[in-house]
C-alpha cells in the first residue's frame, strides 16, 4: 500500500509543480526578452519590422521552453521543497514516517507529466514553430512570401551531386512540395570523372518522387559527348525534402525523425553526421536528464532545512543546473572530438548525477 499514491504525494506534487511552472515562466520570459532584443538589429531589412520580429520570437517560444525546462525543473523543485520546509511541513511529513526517498519519488512523479509534454513538444510543436520563425524572418528580409527558401544548396545522393541556385517549399493539398530552380546534377564515376551533367530549369519533389522539367542532359563517354533534351524527366532518387531542409536548418530545430533521416542520408553518402547524431541522442536522454537533475538536487534541499533559506536553495539549484549543462556539453564535445559513441557521452552525466543522489541518500538515510 505504501507504493500507492497518497494525499501527501498529491500535495507535494501540487506545490512542486506550481514552483516549477513559475520558475519556468520567469526563465522563458527572460530568454524571450533577450531574443527579442537580439532581433532589433535586423529591423528595417526588407519588410522586417517590429511586429514581424514579435511573431518570429513567438514562434520560437516552444523550442525555448523545451530547452529551458530541465533547468527550470531543478530550480523549481528546490524552491517548492524550500517553501514546504519554511512552513515546517516537510518536518511534519518526516515525523509521520515518510522517508526522504519517498518524498523524492513524489517530486519526481510530479514532473513526469510535464516531462512527457516537453518530449512531445520537442518532436512536434517546437520544430514546427522554429521552422515557421525562420521562414517568416527570411521571407520578410527578402520580401519573399515563400513558405521556405533554399539558396545555393548542395546535396549528394550516391554518385550524384545536386546543386540548386534557389528554391522554395510550399504546401499543396496538405502535402509538402519542394521546388528547386536552376538545378544541376553531376554524376561522378569511381575514378572521379564526370559521367554526365544534367541541367533542369526546375526540380519538383512531391509524394510521387522527383520530377525534372526543362531538362538538358549531356553524357560523357571517352572522348565523345552526347546531348539530349526533354520537357520532363522522372529522377529516381531517395533524396527528400527533409534531407535538403537539414542542410539549411540547424540540427536542434529538427524533429527526431528528421534527424534520423538526415543521419542515414549522410552515412549512406559518406558525409559527416556527428552534429546530427549529437542532437539526436540528446533528445533520447532528455527525460533521464530531467529525472537525474531533480533527484540529485533534492538531498541538498533536505540538508538545508535548518540552515540557510530561499536564497541558499536557489543558489544550489542554479549551480546544479549550470554544472550539469556544462558537464553534458563537455562530454558531447569530447564524443565529437574523439569519435566515441554519443550514447555513452549523454549517459554519463545523468548516471553521475544519480550516483551522487544515491550516495547522499545513503549518508543521510531515513
Amino acid at each position: 500500500m505504501r507504493s500507492l499514491v497518497r494525499l501527501h504525494d498529491l500535495y507535494i506534487g501540487r506545490v512542486v509543480l506550481a514552483s516549477v511552472l513559475l520558475t519556468w515562466a520567469v526563465l522563458v520570459g527572460l530568454d524571450v526578452v533577450l531574443a527579442l532584443s537580439g532581433q532589433l538589429g535586423d529591423l528595417g531589412k526588407g519588410s522586417y519590422d517590429f511586429p514581424t520580429a514579435l511573431a518570429v520570437v513567438a514562434y520560437s517560444v516552444p523550442r525555448r521552453a523545451y530547452s529551458i525546462f530541465p533547468y527550470a525543473a531543478v530550480i523549481g523543485s528546490l524552491l517548492g521543497l524550500g517553501q514546504l520546509a519554511g512552513t515546517s511541513e516537510l518536518t511534519a511529513l518526516r515525523a509521520l514516517g515518510l522517508s526522504r526517498r519517498r518524498l523524492s519519488i513524489s517530486v519526481a512523479a510530479a514532473l513526469v507529466l510535464l516531462t512527457g509534454l516537453m518530449v512531445l513538444t520537442g518532436e512536434t510543436l517546437a520544430p514546427w514553430g522554429q521552422r515557421q520563425a525562420d521562414q517568416l524572418k527570411l521571407a520578410a528580409k527578402n520580401n519573399n512570401v515563400a513558405m521556405a527558401r533554399y539558396s545555393g544548396l548542395w546535396a549528394r545522393e550516391g554518385d550524384t551531386f545536386l546543386n540548386a541556385v534557389d528554391g522554395q517549399e510550399r504546401v499543396v493539398g496538405g502535402q509538402r512540395v519542394l521546388e528547386l530552380r536552376d538545378v544541376r546534377l553531376y554524376q561522378v564515376g569511381g575514378d572521379g570523372r564526370v559521367l554526365s551533367l544534367t541541367r533542369a530549369g526546375m526540380a519538383v519533389h512531391d509524394a510521387a518522387g522527383w520530377h525534372l522539367r526543362e531538362v538538358r542532359r549531356v553524357a560523357f563517354a571517352g572522348d565523345a559527348a552526347t546531348e539530349e533534351t526533354t520537357d520532363e524527366l522522372q529522377w529516381d532518387s531517395e533524396l527528400d525534402a527533409n534531407a535538403l531542409a537539414a542542410g539549411v536548418t540547424r540540427p536542434r530545430n529538427l524533429s527526431a525523425a528528421d534527424l534520423h533521416a538526415s543521419i542515414e542520408y549522410r552515412r549512406r553518402n559518406g558525409l559527416d553526421a556527428r552534429d546530427y547524431e549529437d542532437t539526436y541522442w540528446s533528445r533520447w536522454f532528455y527525460p533521464l536528464n530531467v529525472l537525474a537533475l531533480c533527484l540529485a538536487a533534492v538531498p541538498f534541499a533536505f540538508g538545508s532545512l535548518r540552515s540557510g533559506g530561499m536564497g541558499k536553495r536557489l543558489f544550489l539549484g542554479i549551480v546544479f543546473a549550470l554544472g550539469f549543462m556544462l558537464l553534458q556539453m563537455q562530454f558531447g564535445r569530447l564524443a565529437g572530438a574523439f569519435r566515441f559513441d554519443y550514447r555513452i557521452a549523454y549517459a554519463l552525466p545523468p548516471v553521475l548525477m544519480l550516483a551522487t543522489s544515491w550516495f547522499l541518500f545513503r549518508r543521510k538515510s531515513g
